[in-house]
């Protein structure tokens, strides 16, 4: 892997020029080339370590921001901020989507825009730059992405059935209704189908792993079909 005019461009963004470049071409080569004569380990590793890098920023940031929230209202917000759809969306920020290599194959499948690799290929980046440059280093990149835009990512930790009774008693229409329709498979490895019902709303119903899956399947199902919910960041 050559440093090409975009790495420099992405070192020079960052504020950070990697000691060890070794260690951003790891994070930027996808396990597709794994057994094809690349002797560089993927980013499966790194990924690992960044995605603890993320998430103490993330806390340390919202520890600093929320200072009256207790524990329960600040865990929601830090993962929302360091799932992968989040991930993804800082690779692309940061153009690392253009920059990871993958596998012929891999690339042809839309391997460039697969949020799971994106946000993999995010955390190895965040996890490469801790070791090249310590927190101060992956911190830059952080302040990116995820400062500007932190503020719209702790509201996204919110799940489809407190929107959705949020919504409901906004509208006067009391507390959404759900009932178990069925439930199948073996007592290890059951599946649910629960249906949610709001006033004179059309019912819906959706499947899950546990009941609690399940309600919020349908609520999101529900908020999908009034338009009250962005899907975007489903998978």
């Amino acid at each position: 892997m050559e440093k090409t005019p975009q790495i420099s461009a992405l070192e020079e963004r960052i504020g950070h020029e990697f000691s060890d470049f070794s260690l951003l071409e790891r994070a930027l080569t996808h396990s597709s080339l794994s057994g094809k004569g690349n002797i560089v380990r993927d980013l499966e590793r790194l990924e690992f370590l960044g995605d603890r890098v993320l998430g103490l920023l993330v806390a340390e940031e919202l520890w600093r921001r929320f200072p009256s929230m207790e524990e329960g209202e600040l865990a929601p917000r830090l993962n929302a901020m360091v799932r992968k759809e989040t991930c993804a969306k800082g690779a692309i920020a940061l153009g690392l989507d253009q920059l990871v290599r993958m596998s012929a194959f891999e690339e042809e499948a839309g391997g460039r825009t697969k949020k799971a690799i994106l946000g993999d290929v995010c955390e190895a980046f965040l996890g490469a730059l801790f070791v090249d440059g310590g927190l101060e280093a992956a911190k830059r990149a952080f302040v990116l992405f995820w400062i500007p835009n932190f503020d719209e990512l702790a509201r996204a930790h919110r799940d489809p059935k407190t929107v959705l009774q949020e919504w409901s008693q906004d509208k006067k229409l009391g507390v959404p209704a759900y009932k178990e329709l069925a439930r199948t498979g073996p007592a290890h490895k059951p599946e649910f189908e629960i249906q949610v019902t709001i006033s004179t709303y059309q019912p819906i119903a959706a499947k899950g792993s546990s009941k609690r899956d399940a309600q919020t399947q349908a609520a999101r199902l529900f908020l999908i079909r009034e338009n009250l919910w962005n899907d975007n960041d489903s998978e």
